[in-house]
């Protein structure tokens, strides 16, 4: 459990509980006055009645369905990006064969580079458009519409799996960005309203959240790597891959469906839902909060998050995954079939995991210190070491510096690693320097942040895969 983010109630105080002999006081609701942060949180005893009583939450099945909710915010990008083999392989002049060797094309050279800027690009538009819909569309319309997106095109993506498009891979390579481009913005909706919904429960539930994004991209790197290890081929590969995707996106659907009908989270969702109301009736929800005071609080702290995400995404996958094994003429599965999965995609993820669920336990540098900003600027160093391995094909930079396969494992650990823990710490900060009323609105200029650092870096990440 996360008692670092601060308690986001936004239930009407004049609900109460019908039952109240059934309820019991929530156990988050009674660490929060433990929080080192204490002091930047309002009194225990301002929490509102419903917020400290509630159900229990029955064998943590809401708990679940919010973990698997995480997952499911990042899946589409995920399943995307660690997909390399697949995209090489369809976007290569060797599709008319029936073999698995790639060959080198302009498509697939920059393919992971451009993939990165139709992800972006759309989800800092739809970040902002989230931003303007939160209070004029329900939570159900905005989540279940992007989820049914989601689904549509990852089953157009599975059913292109078996169709032969030699004779049409620039089509194919604009159709796949576009699809990238609308999966985007839907996942972008997609989290941000599942965010907002998190915000009226418990801590536990937002911490389920946070830790099914982190865990879903590791989860996507281990289906990548069964899939490579148990399929005869390429497209028996990618066909068993995403289709674990469209099965996973169905999941999600039914499990969010199950989770009105559940007391625990019905409990808060109604209690949410009449709060909303009264809001609504004097006209504050629709009302835009100001940005002058939240970026004068939070702007060190916006950019840190801007920087570790865009030094992140300018190097991975890009760069990161074009790094082959130096013993790659040995013809052994490690240095051919799964090298890059195992090095570039699980590494990193695992690494950014164990970097996002530390700082449940840790959280230094503190908010005001200016140790955090120089730590998030020493990141830029990842680029050159990570450029100058084994990166492969070369045709400006011939210089390999780090000529040994241990390099890139432990680069990538690195950037993994900083990236989940630096990038994590200002977005718990930043709800926690500003006024209880601008927590919120804090959280989605945050998020802002980010995604401009990883739109920002996608463009870099061009330049940089040229360069070499």
């Amino acid at each position: 459990m996360d008692d670092t983010e601060p308690v986001q109630p936004s239930l009407n105080s004049n609900y109460v509980p019908t039952t109240p002999g059934n309820h019991h006081v929530s156990e988050d609701e009674e660490s929060d006055d433990q929080s080192p942060s204490s002091s930047l949180l309002p009194k225990h005893s301002s929490v509102p009645l419903a917020v400290r009583y509630s159900p229990e939450d029955s064998y943590c099945f809401v708990y679940i369905i919010f973990f698997l909710m995480g997952i499911g915010s990042l899946l589409p990008w995920n399943f995307f990006i660690t997909a390399k083999h697949y995209w090489l392989y369809k976007l290569s002049n060797n599709t008319h064969g029936s073999g698995n060797k790639e060959h080198r094309s302009d498509l697939s050279d920059y393919f992971e580079s451009y993939l990165a800027i139709a992800s972006t690009i759309p989800s800092v538009l739809c970040l902002i458009l989230n931003y303007v819909l939160v209070n004029r569309l329900s939570s159900n319309v905005r989540i279940l519409s992007s989820l049914f997106v989601i689904l549509v095109v990852f089953v157009v993506t599975t059913v292109l799996v078996k169709v032969d498009v030699s004779d049409s891979r620039t089509e194919f390579f604009i159709g796949t960005l576009a699809s990238v481009a609308v999966v985007s913005g839907a996942s972008n909706l997609f989290s941000g309203s599942v965010f907002g919904i998190s915000g009226h429960f418990p801590m536990r539930i937002s911490q389920a959240l946070i830790s099914g994004q982190a865990m879903g991209g590791t989860l996507s790197a281990v289906a990548s790597i069964l899939d490579l290890a148990l399929a005869k081929d390429v497209a028996d590969s990618a066909l068993a891959y995403f289709l674990t995707a469209d099965v996973f996106i169905l999941l999600c659907i039914m499990t969010y469906l199950l989770l009105p009908k559940l007391a625990y989270s019905r409990h808060y969702m109604l209690a949410a839902t009449g709060d909303g109301g009264a809001a609504a009736g004097t006209g504050s929800r629709v009302s835009v909060p100001p940005l002058q005071p939240i970026l004068k609080k939070t702007w060190v702290l916006g950019l840190s998050v801007f920087y570790v995400f865009f030094i992140s995404i300018m190097v991975f996958p890009a760069v990161s995954s074009g790094i082959q094994s130096v013993n790659k003429a040995s013809g052994s599965p490690w240095t051919t079939t799964y090298f890059v999965p195992l090095t570039s995609f699980l590494l990193y993820n695992v690494a950014d995991f164990c970097g996002r669920q530390a700082t449940a336990w840790l959280q230094v540098p503190g908010p005001t210190s200016r140790v955090l900003p120089v730590l998030v600027v020493c990141r830029s160093v990842m680029v050159p070491l990570l450029m100058f391995c084994n990166f492969q094909p070369r045709d400006h930079l011939h210089t390999v510096l780090f000529a040994h396969d241990v390099y890139p494992v432990v680069f990538n650990c690195l950037l993994g690693l900083t990236n989940g823990y630096l990038g994590t710490l200002p977005m718990i900060y930043g709800p926690k320097v500003v006024p209880r009323e601008l927590a919120e609105a804090t959280g989605v200029v945050m998020s802002f942040f980010l995604t401009l650092g990883l739109a920002v870096g996608s463009a870099f990440s061009v330049l940089i895969v040229h360069c070499i």
